[in-house]
């Protein structure tokens, strides 16, 4: 174009709209991508309600920004993340449009094929390799999922690839649609095709098998030999191809990539800012949750997964312990990590080898797997240091480890008293000498008997009086003296008349009376004492008489039966730990100090004098012969044996077996780790009660206590070191109890209900049961008690609203109607429904009220019932609307908060209680269940265990 002439020279035709500017975009609410060479649409961008109207490219990455009417959006043209997959030593990878290999031991990179193109030149999606055919399957996906395809590719061998020249022409291929495709045998792989339907395919592109999966099904992930993994909107699912069902599933939502480590029996589910490893079994060992994006990971040799995120390189342990290794400036993908070394691809795609420092992680690790003598290493080495360690060894319930690298004194201090070691913390005072510490450590070391150290602290801060009272309970009455004595010289007679009185010393008290001017108290005193020769001498001095009462009785401290000295109070004796006896040999250097002193053993017995009676030896030993023999009738007791019930918490993993044994913490510490209960006193009855199960008392021979017995579940198929107790809450009985709700529920005596409700649902933990269908009968035992709860308490919660408030009237409309939704037995439903349609006619929501007509006539009411529901029907149709918007919608599945009886429609951030399942918003994460009341809400679990059959 120019200032006389214009002439068209190429035109790209698709938009439907005014073509504002071609420099910025058109009005008709897309983005479109262009190839200038063959003229044809790429990309389309498309926003329903918003025109673009401007756009602009990041100078050095690929990332494009444009503006529209109601803000602006950030995109790429292409995808940056590269294709890989590792075997062994060999990483194979897609570069421009080439199959390279690359030797991680050698560095060595080749070219060794050419791939085929698609139509648009879209990159590689995924890459998967099989070793057993040397042959490769290559994804390629599009934004049109019906242009997707694979490609089945046999590798050339190592002697025939090209070392030195690129191959220039595209290798012959098997080409099929396809969305993903991975393999699941020597000479198998399993395609998912873009109805999200899987087939088995051979090496020869022909189809095998069609496996039937379930429909909600977007995605497919290998997980070994004739396994796969499913991945839906909300799980992850193991599949097995042979039997054709799901073995485990696990509640991963919107997993992107699945990472196995090398023997597939841990694997890190990877999503957008998620990270969760799961075991083979699809047991959640740990998750956390990441601020950027996830990008890659792989796993150690030691089982600790590395991965990145977009400008971080981190480390997981599969207990949860989660830290960063190093920083990055640009994303990177890795591939492999071995010792110091993380092997990993750009987005060139380029490899690259980055050096990291794995100290604290392996650390961490050895604490985790109990290798002391790992740690103790990397301790003296001091290459850990910083207050994270400390705080994460004090976390973990390891002061003691930190005390050997931690130099600065106010934390040695504060470390030394977490672990109970008093003489270090006492040296780190002395050096702190500060009163606050003092006070302190004097509280600790009185905790644990150490009075000395009490009596030291007392005296650093000058707290006479304490040290006084401590001399009382100790017995050491000289040391009191002492104390009495500083008091009269400090002219403190509070103190000095208090130590008078510990010690009894009545005349010492006239002293102190006397010095204050107190005479009549001081003569008083020395008559009610007998103390004449001090009553004569004050006498005189005091001209009011003084009258003894005459039932007086003295008031003696009593004498100390022991006293400790300087020694602390013997204490319980505890076998020192790893890192107790680590440090030094100070146990050596006392026995070295001890035979010192009193030389050897062998030296003494020589030295001993007659006086020691050692010429008695013969007779004893004579008449000892004569008395027994030859020693064969000798008797020794067998030691008593343990009860049953100190094996049934070893050798049961359930918590029922735990309590009946007795051992409640352990049964806490159960529940906690399977369905997160942290309120344990509605617990307090039903383990008193289990536990009064646990033996039988039968009378015995006269004059000896009764006997117990321990009654075993199976004492039929098991030995008796192998038998378990017999229970007392039984499915059975919970069965039962539910029945007893549900006719409650009738009748309308909800409170009552609600009670007995959540007595099931505490008991449901607390079953063992012993098949699988048992174990699906309290599960749904469990679901059917949650159902209830919710829709009883939220409908005792409407009948407390007003009838007048606009606010009200609509509030109890919508938790009428979200009754309607709890999964209850029919005769309750239709209880739900009659409510429902009769305030929703009442109210003039006709539309509603229509709804829950039909909804009613679908579960076959009574006749009288049925008329009437058509009636409000016919009523209704004359003018199907609602008078009154609420927040329901009946066609969008949701589920109730059981907080705040609001919907929470599916694909909703929610969470959920761990014992109940009862659904939550956020915002209630962390707090107790209203539901169940024990647990926490949104805590991670196993879930609930209630058979040995689980933990196989």
């Amino acid at each position: 174009m120019s200032e006389t002439k214009a002439w068209e020279v190429d035109t790209c035709r698709g938009h439907y709209n005014n073509v504002s500017c071609v420099m910025f975009h058109p009005q008709d609410k897309s983005i479109r991508v262009w190839d200038l060479a063959k003229r044809v649409c790429l990309h389309t961008f498309r926003r329903d309600d918003d025109r673009f109207w401007v756009m602009a490219a990041h100078p050095t990455l690929n990332l494009f920004a444009a503006g529209h009417d109601s803000g602006m959006m950030v995109f790429k043209l292409e995808r940056e993340r590269p294709a890989y997959a590792l075997n062994g030593n060999l990483l194979y990878y897609v570069k421009e449009r080439f199959l390279r290999r690359l030797d991680l031991t050698k560095n060595k990179d080749v070219a060794i094929m050419q791939l085929r193109t698609t139509g648009r030149m879209t990159p590689p999606y995924s890459l998967a390799y099989n070793p057993a055919e040397n042959s490769v399957l290559v994804t390629t996906r599009n934004t049109n999922t019906d242009n997707s395809c694979y490609d089945l590719y046999q590798v050339p061998k190592e002697e025939s690839a090209g070392e030195t020249t690129t191959p220039t022409e595209a290798a012959e291929s098997k080409r099929a649609g396809g969305f993903t495709a991975v393999w699941v045998a020597r000479n198998r792989f399993a395609v998912m095709d873009k109805h999200h339907q899987v087939t088995i395919k051979n090496l020869q592109n022909e189809i095998t098998k069609k496996v039937a999966i379930p429909s909600n099904v977007d995605e497919i992930y290998y997980a070994g030999t004739g396994m796969l993994l499913l991945r839906d909107p909300e799980n992850m699912s193991m599949f097995d191809i042979q039997q054709k069902r799901i073995m485990g599933t696990a509640r991963v939502a919107k997993c992107r990539y699945v990472v196995w480590n090398n023997n597939l029996s841990i694997a890190a589910m990877l999503c957008k800012h998620n990270i969760t490893i799961l075991n083979r079994k699809m047991e959640r060992l740990c998750s956390f949750t990441e601020t950027s994006r996830v990008k890659s990971g792989a796993w150690d040799d030691s089982g600790v997964f590395i991965y990145t995120t977009s400008n971080h390189i981190k480390y997981a342990l599969t207990n949860g312990d989660t830290g960063i290794i190093r920083t990055l400036d640009l994303p990177v993908y890795i591939t492999r990590v071995q010792g110091t070394s993380v092997y990993c691809l750009d987005r060139e795609p380029s490899p690259r080898v980055m050096t990291i420092d794995p100290t604290e992680y392996k650390f961490k690790l050895a604490l985790v797997q109990r290798k002391y003598d790992e740690v103790l290493q990397m301790v003296r080495g001091a290459k850990l240091v910083g207050q994270s360690i400390i705080a994460y060894l004090q976390k973990k319930g390891y002061p003691e480890v930190a005390l050997h690298f931690v130099k600065d004194e106010r934390t040695r201090f504060l470390l030394a008293l977490e672990c109970g070691n008093v003489d270090v913390a006492l040296e780190a005072a002395k050096a702190l000498d500060d009163k606050a510490c003092w006070e302190k450590l004097a509280e600790h070391a009185l905790m644990h008997g150490n009075h000395p150290v009490v009596e030291y602290c007392f005296q650093q801060t000058k707290n006479y009086d304490k040290l006084s009272f401590l001399y009382l309970i100790t017995g050491n009455l000289a040391k009191l003296k002492r104390m009495m004595k500083i008091n009269e010289i400090r002219k403190d007679y509070e103190g000095w008349y208090t130590n008078a009185l510990y010690l009894g010393d009545a005349s010492e008290r006239v002293r102190v009376l006397k010095s204050l001017g107190r005479t009549q108290l001081a003569l008083l005193t020395a008559k009610t004492h007998g103390l004449e020769q001090e009553v004569e001498s004050l006498a005189s001095s005091c001209d009011i008489e003084v009258q003894v009462a005459p039932d007086a009785t003295l008031l003696q401290p009593p004498v100390p039966v022991y006293s400790s000295g300087d020694a602390p109070w013997p204490a319980l004796t505890k076998a020192k730990g790893f890192f107790d006896a680590a440090p030094s040999g100070s146990g050596a250097s006392k026995t070295t100090t001890s035979a010192a002193i009193f030389g050897d053993e062998e030296d003494v017995v020589a030295t001993a004098g007659d006086g020691w009676g050692e010429d008695s030896d013969e007779e004893v030993t004579a008449a000892a012969a004569a008395a027994g023999g030859n020693g064969s009738g000798y008797y020794v007791p067998p030691p008593r044996a343990p009860p049953p019930s100190q094996g049934w918490s070893q050798r049961s993993q359930l918590a029922i077996d735990h309590v009946i044994a007795g051992s409640f913490e352990s049964a806490a510490r159960l529940l906690h780790q399977q369905v997160g209960v942290v309120n344990f006193e509605p617990y307090r009855a039903l383990f008193l009660a289990s536990y009064s199960h646990s033996r039988t008392s039968f009378p015995g021979a006269v004059g000896l206590p009764s006997l117990l017995a321990y009654p075993a579940r199976n004492w039929r198929a098991a030995a008796q070191k192998d038998q378990l107790p017999v229970l007392g809450l039984t499915l059975r009985s919970c069965m039962d109890k539910l029945k007893e709700a549900s006719q409650l529920t009738t009748v309308a005596k909800f409170t009552e209900a609600v009670a007995e409700f959540q007595a099931v649902l505490l008991c449901a933990p607390l079953l063992a049961v012993d098949t699988r269908q048992e174990v699906t009968e309290a599960q749904n035992l469990v679901r059917i008690c949650k159902e209830y709860l919710v829709g009883i308490q939220m409908e005792l919660q409407r009948k407390t609203l007003g009838k007048t408030s606009p606010e009200d009237i609509k509030r109890s409309l919508e938790m009428a109607a979200y009754f309607t939704h709890s999964d209850l037995q029919p005769g309750h439903q239709i209880l739900t429904l009659r409510t429902a349609v009769n305030l929703a006619f009442k109210l003039k929501n006709y539309k509603m009220a229509m709804s829950f007509g039909r909804r009613l006539l679908n579960l076959g009411p009574r006749p009288e019932v049925a008329q009437t529901i058509r009636k409000v029907l016919q009523a209704s149709e004359k003018n199907p609307v609602d008078a009154i918007e609420v927040q329901y919608d009946e066609h969008n599945p949701f589920n109730i908060c059981a907080m705040s009886y609001v919907p929470i429609y599916r694909g909703k951030p929610e969470v959920t209680c761990p014992l109940c399942g009862a659904s939550y918003l956020p915002e209630y994460a962390g707090k107790l269940c209203r539901v169940c009341t024990v647990a926490e809400i949104g805590k991670d679990c196993i879930g609930m265990r209630v058979s040995q059959l689980q933990f196989r």
